[in-house]
């Protein structure tokens, strides 16, 4: 009976599954929820701004507790249960940081004229310094004897993983800000040069590239880069074609089907370039039109492909220090966010800094005019500016005179 009973519990057992079979899963797992990540992104993009922050906000909270997990010891962390709240204090402390610089900057003519937070717009760093001085104390507070090179070492990581991730996704919602084909744009470069890595890799690559990437090769790289560049100059011409991908964020609460409306930057307006030849050719000059950003593309371009892989490379140096696979299993089939992400933080991070730096338009904007206001005048002058304007719009003929008769009313009152 006994024999039986062991015999039919064998038939009860499934087989193991083969290599193969394990692939094949693999494969489906990682083709459905690639196809899922690509519907949520395009769906969040075309709902509002708001909702690709919300995004990049959910990224980065997930990189950063992936990337502090891998070098947790979590036999140590037992015995030291701050350990773990100050991860996570000095993560909220930077993002409040991180968070205000944005919406002061980009928000200022509603924050700075709001009784209740104009207090914390004027004071935003101070407070944020002082949420850090108080994270530090507590940090020295609680070290114990037999645990300081554990401890510091948290410390250390934590601030690393900071300046890694959470500082550069900072940069990556500046960017979405600025208007939604910063973000999308230097993304899909990212994204397309992956993929044409991997064909060009397993079509023509034989000469490896790097070490810490076996299956990366040189072939790949060039191949991708060469690929990369036509994909960025397309989309590219057709982005340039909608103001909600051009136009900076003026309201939250836009979406694809309300679109936004702005003076378009002129990095967008097909501008004549002329390119004389040389006097042996005996040919006019050679006369053509294309918008300054589809030479700027190719600087976009080049980077997603000869740069940002080498973050990829930085975060497999990092599991293989560490001696795991991936980040986490965040995501079904592909490991973890990190995983995902390593390269998207520095691509971001160089986006806005060349944004910034070669293509932004600077202009007075209302923000400006009233930080500058509320900031750097007295009351009085303050006063003074409004009666001043005052005069300015009705002579304009922008008011009628009774509006400029109220406002002398009211300012007389107030002199008194």
């Amino acid at each position: 009976m006994n024999g039986i009973g062991e015999a039919s519990q064998e038939e009860r057992e499934p087989p193991p599954q083969s290599d193969y079979d394990k692939k094949k899963q693999t494969f489906i797992t990682r083709t459905i929820w690639t196809l899922v990540m690509i519907a949520g992104f395009f769906i969040a993009m075309f709902a509002g701004h708001i909702y690709v922050i919300g995004i990049v906000t959910a990224i980065q909270i997930v990189s950063f507790k992936e990337v502090i997990a891998i070098a947790n010891v979590p036999s140590r962390a037992k015995n030291l249960p701050f350990t773990r709240s100050l991860n996570w204090y000095f993560l909220g402390m930077t993002m409040y940081f991180l968070y205000g610089e944005s919406v002061i900057y980009y928000f200022k003519h509603i924050i700075l004229v709001d009784r209740v937070l104009l207090p914390f717009a004027t004071h935003h760093r101070f407070i944020s310094f002082m949420l850090y001085v108080i994270g530090f104390v507590f940090f020295v507070g609680s070290l114990q004897k037999g645990h300081y090179r554990f401890q510091f070492t948290q410390f250390a990581w934590t601030h690393m993983a900071i300046g890694l991730i959470n500082v550069e996704a900072h940069f990556i919602m500046n960017n979405i800000f600025e208007g939604m084909i910063w973000f999308f744009l230097p993304a899909s470069l990212v994204i397309t040069n992956d993929i044409f890595a991997y064909i060009c890799g397993i079509t023509f690559g034989r000469t490896q590239l790097i070490k810490l990437s076996p299956k990366k090769t040189v072939e790949g790289f060039v191949g991708a880069w060469i690929l990369t560049i036509f994909f960025g100059y397309a989309m590219t011409n057709v982005l340039m074609r909608y103001q909600y991908f051009i136009c900076p964020v003026n309201d939250l609460g836009a979406n694809i089907f309300t679109g936004l409306h702005c003076d378009p930057n002129p990095v967008f307006l097909p501008q004549t370039y002329t390119i004389h030849l040389p006097l042996l050719l005996h040919q006019p000059p050679l006369t053509f039109s294309v918008a300054p950003m589809q030479f700027h593309i190719l600087v976009f371009a080049s980077f997603a492909s000869l740069i940002a892989p080498f973050g990829g490379f930085f975060a497999s140096g990092l599991k293989r220090t560490f001696k795991v696979k991936d980040f986490g299993e965040s995501i079904p089939g592909h490991g973890g966010i990190t995983d995902r992400m390593d390269c998207q933080f520095i691509m971001g991070f160089f986006a806005f800094m060349y944004y910034q730096s070669f293509i932004a338009v600077y202009r007075a904007s209302v923000g400006g005019v009233i930080e500058m206001a509320v900031q750097g005048l007295s009351a009085e002058e303050q006063v003074e500016v409004l009666r001043g304007l005052g005069k300015y719009l009705v002579g304009q003929g922008m008011v009628g005179p009774e509006v400029g008769e109220c406002l002398a009313g009211v300012l007389a009152k107030r002199r008194r």
